[in-house]
């Protein structure tokens, strides 16, 4: 497994976030670390995207931040030239693993259904997302799916939230959940940093709960 993953696998959860302002990626990126989740996936779906990756990775170079809900290569460049240490995508296309491959930048693919796991497989990924994750069946349906696929780990996100995250942690197919209920965008956008951290500390406390550590 990619190092990258690896260190996500012992994080546990990738905070999901949402920036419509690049003055909130600082703040957010303190809180984050502060709390204990030195790890973001800053959503393509923004236009503060790129520039928020870029402060994040340059004022806090430790920090795993990602870019999520990447659909282009020309995203890929992007997010990778703003610092981006791994790729997210919420389905699975071909052309942008295979870029990401060559380029040896992790990427994690939106799974939903065998085909799309078996596809992974096939350009040599063993980690993939699954999303949306309560809505397509949730851990049962993973834990059926997973048994072919002995080698495969999961990254639920899509309805993660701090009561259904310690039952997914605590799946040996799971190698961390994404969610954003501890960085919700009402929270980011009124500057409410500390409640933020909070969360985030929550949240590393149910990591550590559902491991047994």
């Amino acid at each position: 497994m990619n190092e990258v993953l690896k260190q996500i696998g012992e994080i546990g959860i990738v905070p999901v976030v949402v920036l419509n302002d690049p003055k909130d990626a600082e703040p957010l990126a303190q809180a984050l670390c502060d709390g204990g989740l030195p790890c973001a996936e800053v959503t393509f779906r923004t236009d503060a995207a790129e520039e928020s990756i870029r402060i994040i990775s340059e004022k806090f170079p430790n920090m795993l931040v990602g870019a999520g809900t990447v659909l282009t290569t020309d995203q890929v460049d992007r997010a990778v030239a703003a610092g981006a240490k791994f790729i997210v995508s919420p389905g699975l296309n071909p052309r942008i693993v295979k870029y990401c491959v060559e380029k040896q930048i992790p990427i994690t693919p939106g799974c939903a259904n065998p085909s799309d796991v078996e596809q992974a497989l096939e350009n040599g990924l063993d980690v993939v997302k699954f999303f949306p994750a309560e809505q397509a069946g949730g851990l049962a349906y993973i834990k059926a799916i997973a048994a072919p696929y002995v080698g495969v780990k999961f990254m639920p996100t899509g309805g993660i939230n701090a009561k259904n995250v310690k039952e997914y942690l605590a799946c040996d197919k799971i190698l961390a959940c994404g969610g954003s209920w501890m960085v919700k965008g009402d929270l980011v956008k009124a500057g409410e940093f500390d409640k933020i951290r909070e969360l985030v500390k929550e949240a590393v406390e149910i990591v550590k709960e559902s491991r047994g550590k």
